[in-house]
């Protein structure tokens, strides 16, 4: 049965990441957590570890479609980074004194997610040609939330992408196609340095099943990317705040019941 929840966890993840560029985290860590009983810290560790090659996939698939801001994704991105290593060390400190708390926090994440993006979609923005609109403010502005951005993504191993999209959305005013391509982008390089301290720090992994999920992680993440760029943006919300919400409601009904 774990086999079957890996292969489900590391779809799952794929499809969020390439939908909506979505840290894997929001599904890895509550399948792992409230189903195989997974510790939390080592879950994030395997959540982060599948981002890496998914996000980087994804962002490729998005940027041949022309939809990715480069310069500023890279400029967010390396605040990020910043944060993310000071998150991640307090992730293990969290994760000593309430060894079940990340897990919890990842699967009322992915709730949220699923209400928000039913509730209230992300329509319209600019384009992939109005990247040169933004103000040099605005590109601050944003670095400044890349910092906050990089300790939530390595404390919990989640939220970074629903944050960029935030930040993205509502602050750059991209479109949801060019917030994700661009977010998953970040994610990469978020993912890998949240990977790298996260084991430095003792995070224990099961090579084979960490295999299984990162492998299904990327899979997932290719093809679900290559459909989000065709679908239309409307559609696109709608297939998101489904499939979280669900999610969501699964894993916390699992871990109350378990």
């Amino acid at each position: 049965m774990y086999w079957i929840i890996y292969i489900i966890a590391g779809l799952g993840a794929g499809i969020v990441t390439g939908l909506a560029g979505l840290s894997a985290s929001v599904v890895i860590t509550p399948l792992l957590v409230s189903v195989c009983s997974w510790d939390s810290y080592n879950a994030v560790t395997v959540a982060l570890a599948s981002d890496v090659l998914a996000s980087l996939l994804t962002s490729y698939t998005y940027a041949k479609n022309k939809n990715i801001d480069v310069k500023r994704g890279l400029l967010v991105g390396i605040i990020a980074l910043i944060g993310t290593i000071i998150g991640s060390y307090s992730g293990y400190l969290f994760n000593k004194a309430q060894p079940n708390g990340l897990g919890y926090i990842a699967m009322l994440t992915t709730v949220s997610l699923g209400i928000k993006f039913l509730v209230k979609p992300v329509n319209g923005g600019l384009n992939a040609d109005d990247f040169e609109k933004q103000t040099v403010f605005k590109t601050f502005l944003a670095m400044l939330c890349g910092l906050l951005i990089g300790w939530v993504c390595g404390f919990t191993g989640s939220g970074g992408g629903i944050l960029m999209l935030t930040v993205f959305t509502m602050l750059l005013g991209y479109n949801l196609k060019v917030a994700v391509g661009t977010s998953t982008l970040i994610m990469t390089f978020v993912a890998f340095v949240g990977t790298v301290s996260h084991l430095s720090m003792g995070a224990e992994i099961q090579a084979l099943p960490m295999a299984v999920v990162v492998i299904t992680c990327l899979i997932g993440a290719v093809v679900a990317a290559k459909f989000a760029n065709k679908c239309d943006i409307e559609k696109l919300n709608r297939v998101i705040g489904f499939v979280l919400l669900i999610l969501g409601i699964f894993t916390v009904v699992i871990k109350l019941l378990s």
